[in-house]
C-alpha cells in the first residue's frame, strides 16, 4: 500500500506552482498512486526545521490531533482537537477499504476528541503553561470565529453559537445551532471552517465535496464544494461560491477586502494533476468542480459534460502544487515577530500528500502579495515534517498569528502547536 500505482512525476512541484502552472495531460493508472507517509510522531526533543532567519519552538505539546487554531483578543489560543465523525456510507467497497487503511496509516484513524482546548501563555515566554478544556461534546469541530461575545464553532454538520466571556477558561453553556451545514452519512470531506466579515454581520463557512469527482452522484453534492454566506443574526444562508472541491482555510486580504481561500483539488489523474490552489473568492463565482479544473480543463470522468458550467468556470489565482493538501491559511500582516518580508502575504499549512510519489507538501509556506494579489514564488517557512525514511513526524494543518506576532502552526500528527519567530 505504501507505493501503489505505477505513475511517476513528469513535472517538478515548481512547474505546478504559481499563476500559470504547467498542466500535463491526465495520466490514469489501473491502481491510483498511493504513497502514504506513516505517522510516527516526533522523537524526544525533535521539532520542525525553520527557514533561515527564523526559529521554531513548541508552544504546546501533548494534544490530541490538533487541527485548527483561533487566537482570542486577550491572546488566549483555542485549538480544535478533532478528527472525522462517523461516516457509515463513505468509502465502501475495495477502494474505500484501501482509503480507510491509508488514512489510518497517515494518522487520521484516531477517534475525535470533539473539543476545543484553551492554551494560555500568561508570562509571555512563548510557551503555553495553561491548557484547559474550553468546550467539549462537539461534533468533529474545526473552524472558530468570535464576534462580540458570540463564539461560532463549525462542527461537521452545523454552525453553532456559544456565549463567550472574555478571559474565561471554559464554556459550559449549551450551544445554539445557527444553521445546518451539509453532513450526513457520507460526509466525505467533513472539515468545515468559518470566518466573520470585517463588520461582523456575516459569516462564511466552507463545505467540501462528498466525493472525488461526484462518483456518489450529484444529489449527494447538494450544498457542497462551496463557501456559504450566512447572516449572523438570523442564520439564513446562501451559496457564495461553488465548484471548490475542498476549501478549508479562509483569510481576508486587507487592502482590497477580498476573501481568499485554499482548496484541495481532485485526485487520480496522476502525480502532476491537479494543483491545489490559493484563490480570491468572487461572489457567485464557480470554480469548475466537478466538471472541469483550472478553468476550462474538462474532467472526462464526469459524464455527461456540463458545457455551460465549464464555460463559466473561473481559473484560480495561484497554484500550490499537486496534492500538497493546502489546508491552513492566514494573512501575515500582524506577524510583528517575523521578518518584514513575511508580513505582506499569506501563510499556508500544507498537510502533505498521500497520493503522490515522491510526496509533496508537508510544510508551511508563505506566498508574498503585491497590490492585493500573489506577487512571487512561495517561500518555505517550516519543513522537516518527514524524516529520512519518509515517515511523518508531523503534519501541519491550521496556521494563525498570535497576539504578540508569532506564527502558530497546528501539527495533528506531532500533537503539538509550534511557534515560529524571527531568529535572535
Amino acid at each position: 500500500m505504501a507505493g501503489c500505482g505505477s505513475d511517476s512525476p513528469r513535472l517538478s512541484v515548481a512547474d505546478l506552482t504559481g499563476p500559470e502552472p504547467t498542466l500535463p495531460p491526465p495520466h490514469k493508472t489501473l491502481i491510483p498512486t498511493m504513497d502514504v507517509a506513516p505517522a510516527v510522531g516526533w522523537p524526544s526533543g525533535a521539532k520542525p526545521l525553520a527557514a533561515q532567519g527564523l526559529q521554531v519552538a513548541a508552544f504546546a505539546t501533548g494534544l490530541e490531533h490538533p487541527r485548527w487554531l483561533y487566537v482570542l483578543p486577550n491572546g488566549d489560543v483555542l485549538v480544535a482537537e478533532s478528527n472525522a465523525p462517523p461516516k457509515p456510507e463513505d468509502g465502501k467497497g475495495i477502494k474505500g477499504w484501501f482509503m480507510k487503511k491509508a488514512m489510518a496509516k497517515a494518522g487520521a484513524g484516531v477517534p475525535s476528541a470533539n473539543r476545543l482546548t484553551l492554551l494560555r501563555d500568561a508570562d509571555g515566554d512563548g510557551v503555553a503553561e495553561t491548557k484547559t478544556v474550553f468546550l467539549q461534546g462537539l461534533n468533529s469541530p474545526l473552524g472558530m470565529a468570535l464576534v462580540g461575545n458570540d463564539l461560532y464553532v463549525a462542527n461537521s454538520d452545523a454552525l453553532v453559537r456559544f456565549p463567550y466571556t472574555p478571559g474565561a477558561t471554559q464554556i459550559t453553556a449549551p450551544g445554539e445551532r445557527l444553521t445546518e451545514l451539509p453532513g450526513g452519512p457520507i460526509n466525505h470531506h467533513w472539515t468545515k471552517n468559518v470566518i466573520a466579515s470585517r463588520d461582523g454581520r456575516t459569516l462564511y463557512a466552507t463545505v467540501g465535496s462528498n466525493s472525488n469527482v461526484a462518483e456518489n452522484g450529484l444529489q449527494a453534492e447538494e450544498g457542497r464544494a462551496a463557501i456559504w454566506e450566512i447572516d449572523r443574526a438570523s442564520g439564513r444562508k446562501r451559496l457564495f461560491a461553488t465548484g471548490l472541491r475542498n476549501p478549508n482555510g479562509m483569510a481576508w486580504e486587507p487592502s482590497t477586502g477580498v476573501l481568499w481561500t485554499v482548496a484541495n483539488e481532485r485526485d487520480e489523474l496522476g502525480n502532476d494533476l491537479v494543483p491545489d490552489y490559493l484563490t480570491s473568492v468572487k461572489d457567485g463565482g464557480f470554480y469548475g468542480w466537478p466538471w472541469s479544473y483550472w478553468g476550462q480543463h474538462v474532467d472526462e470522468r464526469v459524464t455527461p459534460v456540463n458545457e455551460q458550467a465549464v464555460a463559466k468556470a473561473i481559473k484560480p489565482d495561484y497554484a500550490l502544487g499537486a496534492h500538497v493538501a493546502a489546508l491552513g491559511l492566514t494573512w501575515g500582516g500582524d506577524a510583528a515577530l517575523l521578518p518584514q518580508s513575511l508580513r505582506q502575504g499569506m501563510f499556508i499549512g500544507q498537510h502533505g500528500s498521500w497520493n503522490r510519489k515522491p510526496p509533496a507538501g508537508y510544510q508551511v509556506v508563505f506566498v508574498p502579495f503585491a497590490n492585493g494579489r500573489p506577487g512571487g514564488a512561495p517561500q518555505t517557512v517550516l519543513s522537516g515534517f518527514l524524516n529520512d525514511r519518509g515517515d511523518a513526524q508531523g503534519r501541519p494543518v491550521g496556521v494563525a498569528v498570535d497576539g504578540k506576532g508569532a506564527l502558530l502552526v497546528a501539527d495533528d500528527v506531532g500533537n503539538a502547536v509550534w511557534r515560529v519567530t524571527g531568529a535572535k
